[in-house]
C-alpha cells in the first residue's frame, strides 16, 4: 500500500518515548518494558529507533542495536553500553496498533533494520519472536535458530518465545 510523503516511518525522538510505552503495553501485554528501558535503547543506538507516525498520530515504533549472537537482553533491563563484542543487530520490539496494522507498515519497518545492519557491515538480525509471532516473522526473511545458549535465555520471555535469524 503506498504511503504519502507525511506519514510514514521517521527516526524516533524522546518527545515519542511516552507513546512508545504506551504502545509497548498494547503490543506485548505479557511482556512489560518501562518508558526509561526505551529511553535507554534510543540513547544507545538511536540510528535503530523509528516511529511510526500516520495521520492519526504515533501508531507504531521499531527498536534495534548491535548485541551479542545467541543472546537476548533480559525483558524490561537498561543496557550499560553496547557490547564490544556485538555480532548481530537485534530487532528488540516492531510493535504497530490495532489501527495501524494490516496496512504493509511492518515491511518497510524491518528493511529499514537490514539497511541498518547492511551499512554497518552486520551479516545477520536477530529477534525474539513472542506472541505466536513465529509464521509473522518467517514472512519477513527470519527462521528459528533452537540452540542450547538460547533455551534458558528464552525462559523470561514465555513458552512460546523462539530465537530467529535473518542473514543480510
Amino acid at each position: 500500500m503506498p504511503h504519502d510523503l507525511v506519514t510514514g516511518w521517521r527516526p524516533m525522538t524522546e518527545a515519542d518515548l511516552d507513546r512508545v510505552a504506551e504502545i509497548a503495553t498494547i503490543g506485548f501485554p505479557n511482556h512489560f518494558e518501562g518508558r526509561p528501558m526505551f529511553a535507554n535503547r534510543l540513547a544507545l543506538n538511536p540510528a535503530g529507533c523509528f516511529a511510526l507516525q500516520t495521520p492519526e498520530g504515533l501508531e507504531g515504533y521499531i527498536i534495534a542495536y548491535p548485541w551479542r549472537a545467541e543472546s537476548a537482553p533480559v525483558l524490561n533491563t537498561m543496557i550499560g553500553a553496547i557490547p564490544a563484542e556485538a555480532e548481530v543487530i537485534y530487532l528488540h520490539d516492531l510493535v504497530l496498533t490495532p489501527a495501524a496494522r494490516g496496512q504493509g507498515w511492518s515491511k518497510p519497518a524491518v528493511q529499514a533494520v537490514v539497511d541498518l545492519a547492511k551499512a554497518g557491515g552486520w551479516a545477520t538480525v536477530a529477534l525474539v519472536a513472542v506472541n505466536d509471532a513465529v509464521d509473522f516473522w518467517r514472512g519477513h526473511g527470519f527462521e528459528v535458530r533452537q540452540t542450547s545458549e538460547m533455551a534458558a535465555k528464552l525462559a523470561s520471555y514465555g513458552s512460546d518465545a523462539r530465537y530467529m535469524t535473518r542473514a543480510i
